[in-house]
């Protein structure tokens, strides 16, 4: 409570300090923000979630403010119909047809509908827009695809690079989602540090509160979850490093099993292998098309989550297991220390008996256990949304 009241009053404090600076008030300043909603619109996870939530959010906070979402199409879908019911969220379709819109066309629109500011949610923004009075935003999320080409087809590598490195010199603002994802931006595409704010991003609201024990129990039976387990959850791809917690696992005391979420891709063969050859096909259990408003209940009942990636540009997995009150074990090398804070675990994503003897730490230590958990919860509140939420306006009042 004393952590929540701390930045509650920080909040208050910075909000009365910010809207001074700038000579704005919420009471007669109205602004019309767009965003690039393709995403928004259409897609159900990963930056669907994450475009969703960020706007929902100004609009709760923030209410005074107009926000609309250009999307070349919308999905019909419950948590995309929910999204647009509210009133100062409003979705916006091509005037001019689909061709050419997001890229050049979506101009005349945000000219016609007298946008201020534009927000690219994801490495890009309209051509020619520095050419228009609209400032302009985008938002880089990581630049794994130059950190680690082997991961991405040539053609698909080139193109994201030329749309995020357009975007990062055309941009009056670029939002970078960490400190590791600023610092690349400046390293690989030569950008001046002071063009770049760093804005962490949270997790859905739903991870941030425990689940009454029915619950629990029902999710449990449910997805046959064991009494004691890791949790892992991330797509089964190789930059993950799933390998590493299997190899790890053979180390691990036999009463804890690994539980992974996520979409499986060719690599998941690999796992397999593994999990074969070290006997351990009893102790992993695979699940797949878990609906969301159970996930957050598979959190709270993990002993500790496992997250050994080679490459992030943030962690929000880290951030749910925080919230969820889940020791976190990490691993070193990109961003991933930013999310879990210096309460968590670290070892390289290379070394499996390493990440074993961290896992192994928490579990046969309940100081530590209440400790982390604990230490985690008070640091992860540097997150909330409301907090973040502030900052993103904050940056769109200082253009």
């Amino acid at each position: 409570m004393k952590a929540e009241s701390e930045t509650k009053n920080q909040k208050a404090d910075s909000t009365e300090l910010d809207q001074s600076s700038f000579g704005l008030s919420a009471l007669n300043f109205k602004l019309k923000i767009g965003f690039d909603g393709k995403r928004a619109a259409n897609n159900l996870t990963g930056l669907g979630n994450y475009s969703r939530s960020l706007i929902e959010h100004l609009a709760d906070q923030f209410p005074e403010h107009e926000y609309l979402v250009y999307a070349p199409k919308v999905k019909s879908a419950r948590q995309i119909d929910a999204f647009f019911e509210k009133e100062n969220i409003k979705l916006k379709l091509p005037k001019s047809g689909p061709f050419l819109w997001r890229a050049l066309n979506i101009l005349k629109d945000l000219t016609q509908d007298e946008c201020q500011i534009f927000h690219g949610l994801s490495h890009e923004i309209p051509l020619a827009i520095q050419h228009t009075r609209i400032k302009s935003i985008v938002t880089i999320h990581d630049l794994i695809f130059l950190r680690f080409p082997q991961y991405y087809k040539l053609i698909d590598r080139k193109l994201y690079e030329w749309k995020s490195k357009s975007a990062c010199k055309r941009a009056d603002k670029i939002i970078a989602i960490s400190e590791k994802t600023k610092e690349d931006i400046i390293n690989l595409y030569g950008i001046n540090p002071e063009k770049i704010e760093v804005i962490y991003q949270s997790c859905d609201d739903s991870f941030k509160t425990a689940f009454p024990k029915e619950k629990l129990s029902r999710i449990k039976a449910t997805y046959k979850l064991p009494d004691k387990y890791l949790l892992n959850v991330g797509t089964i791809e190789e930059r993950k490093n799933l390998k590493l917690v299997v190899q790890a696992l053979k180390e691990v005391n036999e009463e804890y099993k690994l539980v992974v979420i996520g979409k499986q891709t060719a690599y998941f063969n690999s796992i397999e292998k593994e999990i074969e050859k070290l006997g351990l096909k009893n102790r992993v259990l695979f699940l797949k098309n878990i609906p969301f408003t159970d996930l957050p209940g598979i959190y709270q009942m993990a002993n500790v989550f496992v997250y050994p990636s080679f490459y992030e540009g943030f962690g929000i997995p880290i951030i749910e297991a925080l919230y969820s009150g889940v020791p976190v074990v990490a691993a070193t090398g990109s961003c991933l220390e930013e999310a879990g804070g210096p309460n968590s675990l670290y070892v390289s994503p290379n070394d499996a008996t390493g990440l074993a003897k961290a896992i192994n730490q928490i579990i046969e230590n309940p100081q530590l256990q209440k400790e982390m958990k604990e230490k985690g919860l008070e640091f992860v509140q540097k997150f909330n949304s409301s907090v973040v939420t502030q900052q993103l306006m904050n940056c769109y009042l200082s253009l």
